[in-house]
């Protein structure tokens, strides 16, 4: 476990742009809690300066010349593991990079966005800042036990297990830490689980389209971005794509995406969010479902789990111990709306214990 420091946060920014480098260094000097202590033109040059100066953390590029960054993040974690945050561009290559970059040990990802637009200058500011501190304060690159392999025994934050009650579908919500977490707990799913799935995570429209794919290559289940009118079906998973917001409306038939436009829910920080999915869906299946919240920043999700309970819903939270950031599994446990506390790698077990046990 990478432990964080009392100080100032440290930071190496490692970019093959002077652009790039001059902003991310303005803005992270505009905060009285950062300190940056070196840059580096390329990989190479990051890999040599994160192993002399030991930075809190580093801010690191995708593509580089003479060592990009996803080689530079392996030496990192290979000889001085550290908290790195990539900075990707908003394409589909970025996208792939970015998870690949996750699944290495990086703690999160801040998409660029840099134009003449204030707008967004402000958004990249932002999340830049927020990003930083939350890392410093995470619990690190945390790798999940590969399917198959004998999973490490966690202790769990309770033993009791998910009440037996009549489920007909799942809603998992998660940021932070969220994308390798969702992998994990989605491989853990057999094919013919015979509920629906929907999932939100919190990522840029161009990143949920390539994810959404990625995850289909490497789990059982079918995996792919929702479309506005998709039907929640058994055996499939539904990623909520970024950019709008996803509620789910009952219909002829069954259960049925609705994509609202970020206007229409101008009050909620988060997009897509976990709170409006997690409602909607509640309401349009009388409350039998599961909600499943993940690491993630922030308390996203928890206004969702507390209707669902108040639907008759059952929950079900990530702990403490194998969460990157412990943000949204914590609002859900301190509010008194978690059935079960779960260490990541037994959670997409539990969940296929619903089918297992009956509970329709």
């Amino acid at each position: 476990m990478i432990l964080p420091r009392p100080n100032k946060i440290r930071v190496l920014i490692v970019d093959d742009s002077s652009f790039m480098r001059m902003v991310i260094r303005r803005i992270l000097n505009s905060d009285a809690d950062i300190e940056i202590i070196a840059t580096a033109n390329d990989g190479a040059e990051g890999v040599k300066k994160a192993l002399e100066l030991k930075p809190d953390l580093i801010t690191m590029d995708v593509e580089m010349p003479v060592m990009d960054g996803i080689a530079a993040l392996k030496q990192i974690m290979a000889k001085e593991p550290t908290r790195v945050i990539m900075v990707s561009t908003l394409t589909n290559e970025g996208a792939t990079a970015t998870f690949d970059a996750l699944e290495a040990g990086a703690v999160d990802y801040v998409p660029k966005n840099i134009t003449d637009s204030p707008a967004a200058q402000a958004i990249f500011r932002d999340e830049l800042l927020r990003k930083v501190k939350a890392a410093v304060r995470s619990n690190g690159n945390r790798k999940p036990v590969p399917p198959g392999r004998q999973a490490p025994v966690i202790r769990r934050v309770t033993e009791a297990r998910l009440p037996k009650i009549r489920v007909n579908y799942v809603a998992i919500g998660a940021s932070t830490g969220g994308p390798v977490a969702l992998q994990e707990v989605l491989s853990r799913i057999p094919v013919n689980f015979p509920y629906g799935i929907m999932v939100v995570i919190h990522m840029p429209k161009a990143f949920t389209g390539p994810y959404a794919e990625r995850l289909n290559a490497k789990c059982s289940l079918t995996i792919k971005e929702a479309a506005e009118g998709d039907m929640l079906k058994p055996g499939t998973a539904l990623i909520a794509p970024g950019g709008a917001h996803t509620l789910i409306t009952r219909r002829a038939g069954g259960l049925y995406v609705r994509q609202a436009p970020i206007s229409e829910y101008p009050k909620n920080t988060y997009i897509p969010a976990v709170d409006l999915m997690m409602t909607s869906l509640a309401d349009a299946c009388g409350g039998a479902m599961l909600g499943v919240i993940l690491t993630g920043m922030g308390n996203d999700g928890f206004k969702g789990m507390q209707h669902l309970k108040s639907k008759g819903g059952i929950t079900l939270v990530q702990d403490e111990a194998s969460s990157t950031i412990y943000g949204m599994p914590r609002a859900c446990v301190d509010g008194g709306v978690a059935d079960v506390v779960l260490p990541l790698d037994q959670i997409g077990f539990e969940i296929s214990k619903v089918a297992e046990n009956g509970r329709r």
